[in-house]
């Protein structure tokens, strides 16, 4: 299963599922097709909220929040 990351620290956040990976990545610009990472904040996890984003999705996404209320997430697929 898909394991996300709060990136600057490579601090593990949580599992989430193949359907919330592929949310994550319908929902979110990618660079290239080899980009496992997104910058997130405040108002890019409420636009995921009103998308029908997985609760299990949101609250780790929200745990990769810092003090200035943005960070960036990334995924590894085990």
């Amino acid at each position: 299963m898909p394991k996300l990351y709060e990136k600057s620290q490579d601090r593990l956040l949580g599992t989430i599922s193949a359907d919330e990976l592929s949310f994550l990545m319908e929902q979110l610009e990618e660079e290239s097709s080899t980009d496992r990472d997104y910058y997130v904040d405040a108002d890019t996890i409420d636009m995921l909220v009103e998308a029908g984003a997985p609760p299990n999705l949101v609250t780790l996404l929200k745990s990769a929040l810092g003090p200035t209320q943005d960070g960036e997430v990334r995924w590894k697929d085990d």
